[in-house]
C-alpha cells in the first residue's frame, strides 16, 4: 500500500523550521554564554555552517530517493543491510529520544503557569514527567489520524512562532546596547567559541527531519530541497538575531555567570521583559511552549516512518510496515510514542539527549558517505534532481568535521551516556547478524562499486531497478503507449564500426518474427526507404522507419552502437538509431512515435549518457525516465 502525498512546500517548511526552533533557541543559550559570553552569536552562526555539508548531501540524495526513513534508506542503499540496520534504529532513537525531550520542556513550563502551588522538587518532577507523557500521548493520536492533519497542526504552530521570535527582534533591536554587552567579544578566545559552536550544533538538528517523510510529500524533488533550504536561511538567521538581543539587552550576570555556575534557563524571556516587561515575556514563554511542541510533534511525524521502511526491508519485522486506513504507520506511530513515555517516566533525559546528539552526528557523518559513494558507484538511475555542490570537496569536508564533533563529544558523555551508546551499537549488530542477515539479500551501491571495480562489464539489475522504479514516482511518470513499446522493444548493442546494410539485416531478423513477415522483405524495405532519402536526423542519430501492409502493427526496435554505424562515409558514423515499422492504419501513430523520439534525444546530455550505458537495460531505463510529455 503507497503513501499518500498529502504534504507540500510549506508543511516540509513549518516540519523542518519547527524541528529546529526548541531548546536550542529558549534554554541553550544561556550555556552558551557561560562557555563564550557575548561571541555566542558567532558561535551559532558557526554552528549553522556546519549544517551546510549534511543539509546539501541529504537533500541530493532525498531528491533521487524520496521514500519514508530518509536517512535509513538512504544508508541502507548505498552502504548495505548491517549498516542500514545501525542507521535506522539509530536515526529513530535520535529522534525519539530528542521529541522526549522536547515533550520535558512542555511539561516543565507547568511551574511558571502555576506558580503558586507549593509542591516538592520531587512532586514537581513527576507532575512534569505526567504532563510530557499525557502530550506525547495526544499527539500520537494527531499522528495517527493522518501526514496531512499532522502537518496542518504543524503549520499553524510554526507561523504562530515565526511571527512572535520576528516580533521579539523587531521590538528589541532599539534597546540593543553594545556597551557594556558586546565589548569584551572575544575575550574568550577562539578555541571557546568553536567549542560552543559544538555545543549549539545540535540546535540545528531537527532541519532534515522532513527527509524522513518525502514520501509523503507532492513534487519531492523540487518541494523538499527548497523548503528545506528556506528554512535554514530563516531559522539561521532567527538564531542569529535572537541572540544579538539578547545580549545586547540583558547584563552578562543575568545571562550566565562562569563565577557563581548560574545559567539562565529562560534566558529570552528575560531579554523580553527587560524591553517589554512582563506581557512580552509571557509571550516569549509561550513561543517556548510553541517550539517544544512543534518540536515534537514533528519528530513523532519522523520518527514514526523509520521502522516502517525498515519493515519493508525485512529488517524489522513485516507487521510495522502496514498502514492504517489513513495511509499512516500506526504501528510504528505507537511504538515511537510507547517509547518516549517509558523514556519520560523512567530514564534520565537529560543523557539519553547526549547520546541522541551523537546519534545525529554519526548520521549526518554517513549521509555525505553515502553522497560518495552514490555518485562514485556508476548506478545510472541514480538520478538527483538537486546536487550537491563542489563534489566532492564538501562531503568530505562533512565527513571530517562530523568525525571531529562526534570524538569531542564521546570524550565528554560521561560513563552512563557512553555506556549506552556502545551498548545501542552492540544490540544492533547482533540484531543484524540474528534477524536482518537471513531476511535480506539486497546489494547495496557500495557492493556494487567493488565488483564494478573489479569487473567493469558488471552489471546488476537489482538496485538500479529499484532506483529507476523510485524515479517514475517521484516524477509522477505515467506511461503511455511509447513507453511499453520501448520496454517491449528489441535493443541491440554492436561493437561497430559495421555498413547500415548490415544493421538493417541484423534489426530484419528480430523484427520479423514479431511481425509475421519474411526477414529478407523487411530488409529490403528498410533500404529502400534509405535510398529514398537518409534517416539519419542529426550527426550521430538515425531513425529507419517503414511503413509495411496488415492491420494494427506497430514495432520499435533500438541499436547503439559505440563503433558507429556508416551509412555515408562523408558523415559521421551514426551512434543511436530507432527503427520503426508500423501498418497503414499506424500513420498518425508513426508521426507521434517520432516526435517523442526527437524529444527523447535532444535531452541534455542523453548521448552521451546513451554511450555510457552499461547494458541493454539501461538504455531502456534512459527512454522510460524521460521527461517527455507524455499521452
Amino acid at each position: 500500500m503507497h503513501m499518500k502525498r498529502t504534504l507540500g512546500f510549506w508543511d516540509v517548511f513549518c516540519l523542518s523550521a519547527g524541528a529546529m526552533i526548541s531548546s536550542g533557541l529558549f534554554v541553550l543559550p544561556g550555556q552558551a554564554f557561560a562557555e563564550c559570553g557575548p561571541a555566542i552569536t558567532i558561535a551559532y552562526a558557526l554552528a549553522a555552517l556546519g549544517m551546510v555539508p549534511a543539509l546539501l548531501a541529504k537533500a541530493e540524495l532525498t531528491t533521487a530517493m524520496p521514500k519514508s526513513g530518509g536517512t535509513y534508506f538512504f544508508i541502507e542503499r548505498s552502504m548495505g543491510s548491517l549498516a542500514g540496520t545501525l542507521a535506522g534504529l539509530s536515526g529513530w532513537l535520535g529522534l525519539a529520544l530528542k521529541s522526549a525531550f522536547a515533550m520535558v520542556g512542555i511539561g516543565a513550563f507547568v511551574r511558571l503557569v502555576l506558580p503558586g502551588l507549593e509542591l516538592s522538587e520531587s512532586q514537581w518532577i513527576w507532575i512534569i514527567k505526567l504532563v510530557a507523557t499525557g502530550c506525547t500521548a495526544g499527539f500520537a493520536v494527531l499522528n495517527c489520524m493522518g501526514a496531512h492533519h499532522a502537518g496542518k497542526f504543524q503549520r499553524v504552530l510554526v507561523i504562530g512562532l515565526l511571527a512572535i521570535l520576528a516580533w521579539f527582534v523587531v521590538a528589541g533591536a532599539p534597546a540593543v546596547k553594545q556597551h557594556p554587552n558586546f565589548d569584551n567579544l572575544f575575550d574568550s578566545g577562539f578555541g571557546s567559541i568553536l567549542a560552543t559552536a559544538g555545543l549549539v550544533f545540535v540546535s540545528f538538528g531537527g532541519l532534515t527531519k522532513a527527509c524522513a517523510v518525502a514520501e509523503e510529500v507532492r513534487h519531492p524533488d523540487r518541494n523538499i530541497p527548497r523548503a528545506m533550504l528556506l528554512a535554514f536561511f530563516v531559522v539561521s538567521l532567527l538564531y542569529i538575531a535572537c541572540t544579538i538581543i539578547l545580549v545586547g539587552t540583558v547584563e552578562p550576570g543575568a545571562i550566565a555567570d562562569k563565577s557563581t555556575g548560574y545559567v539562565n534557563l529562560t534566558p529570552l524571556s528575560t531579554a523580553a521583559g527587560n524591553f517589554g516587561g512582563q506581557i512580552p515575556m509571557m509571550l516569549i514563554s509561550a513561543a517556548a511552549i510553541l517550539a517544544f511542541v512543534t518540536t515534537g510533534n514533528g519528530g513523532i511525524l519522523a520518527a514514526a516512518r523509520t521502522p516502517l521502511a525498515m519493515a519493508r526491508d525485512g529488517i524489522l519485522p513485516a507487521g510495522l510496515a502496514r498502514l492504517n486506513r489513513r495511509s499512516t504507520p500506526q504501528a510504528g506511530i505507537i511504538i515511537t510514542a510507547a517509547f518516549m513515555t517509558g523514556t519520560i517516566l523512567l530514564l534520565d533525559i537529560g543523557d539519553l539527549v547526549k547520546v541522541a546528539s551523537t546519534m545525529m552526528l554519526l548520521m549526518f557523518l554517513l549521509e555525505c558517505l553515502a553522497v560518495l559513494i552514490m555518485r562514485s558507484s556508476g548506478l545510472q538511475n541514480y538520478q538527483p534532481r538537486f546536487k550537491c555542490p563542489a563534489y566532492p570537496y564538501l562531503p568530505i569536508a562533512g565527513i571530517v568535521m562530523y568525525a571531529v564533533l562526534i570524538y569531542e563529544l564521546i570524550a565528554k558523555l560521561g560513563i552512563v551516556p557512553l555506556a549506552t551508546t556502545v551498548g545501542f551499537v552492540l544490540g544492533g549488530v547482533a540484531w543484524y547478524v540474528f534477524y536482518v542477515r537471513r531476511s535480506t539479500s539486497r546489494e547495496s551501491a557500495l557492493l556494487y562499486l567493488v565488483k564494478k571495480a573489479v569487473h567493469k562489464d558488471l552489471y546488476h539489475a537489482g538496485l538500479d531497478d529499484e532506483l529507476r522504479t523510485i524515479a517514475t514516482e517521484r516524477d509522477e511518470i505515467i506511461h503511455d503507449r511509447f513507453d511499453y513499446l520501448i520496454a517491449d522493444a528489441i535493443v541491440l548493442d554492436l561493437p561497430g564500426p559495421i555498413p547500415y546494410k548490415a544493421v538493417f539485416e541484423q534489426v530484419a531478423d528480430e523484427l520479423a518474427p514479431r511481425v509475421e513477415l519474411d526477414a529478407a522483405t523487411l530488409r529490403e524495405a528498410f533500404l529502400e526507404r534509405e535510398a529514398d532519402s537518409s534517416t539519419q536526423i542529426l550527426p550521430s542519430v538515425a531513425i529507419p522507419h517503414i511503413i509495411l501492409p496488415g492491420h494494427h502493427l506497430f514495432e520499435i526496435a533500438l541499436v547503439r552502437c559505440k563503433g558507429g554505424i556508416v551509412f555515408d562515409p562523408a558523415k559521421e558514423a551514426v551512434s543511436t538509431a530507432f527503427f520503426l515499422i508500423g501498418s497503414a492504419d499506424e500513420r498518425n501513430y508513426h508521426l507521434r512515435a517520432l516526435m517523442a523520439i526527437a524529444t527523447v534525444v535532444e535531452e541534455s546530455q542523453f548521448l552521451d549518457r546513451w554511450l555510457a550505458a552499461p547494458s541493454i537495460e539501461h538504455l531502456r531505463d534512459l527512454i522510460l525516465l524521460s521527461k517527455r510529455k507524455r499521452d
